[in-house]
């Protein structure tokens, strides 16, 4: 049974006959018999009794029509909303953030976009960058924004920030100027998981000058962006942040901040998507408009 012979079905009860029910949907009646044949075959009942040109519905037949309708109606109710949210941007949008992206940059792109489509729901989920890329791989995203750019034939990335990565210190340890790799060594160490973009680009500098991570006094790992941060701020280390995420603290006279000697990595923020994943209108315009959102 599929829903074409049930909508066949209804338009001959409708009409009481093969043949006008065949004028009125451009089939032939052949085709129209065939149609009801297959259902009655397919669930083992008979649907009309046929007395010369007359034909009259069975209780059975009777029983079906109520439910045909049912379905049709629910049918064209689908196809509506189908249609309709193709046309309007609402619905939800499921992103993936890691942890700086996700406290400091998506909450005012996501006010300014809901400015204009208030219908739009967000589901943010912060994870490391590892595991953001890899949640838009497997598709349980429509998109993320994230702090590493991981090569996968899968994945596009598209640059949406230029940033740059700072040390933060508690209020009690002054450093003289730009603090050099050999400085941040005498000092605990607050260091973020492995899989954090923070993390790819400190062990690329610590390589990039010979350091083993092994040298570094490491008092605290944290997976949280904001724990680090009030780690430092309670003295338990020192450690190297986004600047995006340590001026509000710095400003607030919460932590100092230095520029990091001879630290020449670029840092970016990305928005990644997977390249087979279809996406809502609401994701698209998101997408689209997110350089301008920041």
């Amino acid at each position: 049974m599929d829903l074409h012979q049930l909508y066949v079905f209804s338009k001959v009860v409708e009409h009481k006959s093969f043949s006008k029910a065949a004028e009125d949907i451009f089939l032939s009646q052949s085709t129209v018999s065939s149609h009801v044949q297959a259902l009655e075959k397919s669930l083992d009942i008979k649907l009309f009794d046929r007395f010369g040109r007359e034909t009259i519905l069975t209780p059975h037949g009777e029983r079906l029509y109520q439910w045909a309708q049912k379905l049709l109606l629910l049918k064209e109710q689908a196809l509506l909303d189908v249609k309709q949210g193709l046309m309007e941007y609402k619905g939800a949008v499921k992103i993936a953030a890691s942890s700086v992206p996700g406290q400091f940059l998506l909450p005012a792109m996501i006010r300014k976009f809901r400015a204009d489509y208030p219908l739009v729901t967000f589901h943010i989920r912060v994870s490391p960058s590892r595991t953001v890329a890899e949640k838009v791989r497997n598709g349980s995203v429509d998109f993320g924004i994230l702090g590493e750019k991981y090569e996968d034939d899968k994945l596009q990335y598209t640059p949406l920030l230029k940033e740059k990565l700072v040390l933060i210190t508690p209020m009690d340890i002054h450093i003289d100027g730009p603090a050099s790799i050999q400085k941040i060594l005498e000092f605990p160490f607050v260091m973020r998981d492995s899989g954090s973009g923070t993390n790819s680009m400190l062990e690329k500098h610590l390589k990039r000058k010979g350091i083993s991570k092994d040298h570094l006094n490491i008092s605290a790992f944290t997976d949280s962006g904001q724990s680090l941060i009030q780690l430092v701020k309670e003295g338990i280390g020192i450690s190297i942040v986004s600047e995006i995420a340590a001026r509000p603290y710095q400003e607030n006279k919460m932590i100092h901040m230095y520029n990091i000697e001879d630290f020449t990595e670029e840092r970016y923020f990305y928005l990644a998507c997977h390249k087979a994943r279809t996406l809502s209108m609401a994701s698209k315009l998101f997408i689209d408009k997110a350089a301008s959102l920041i």
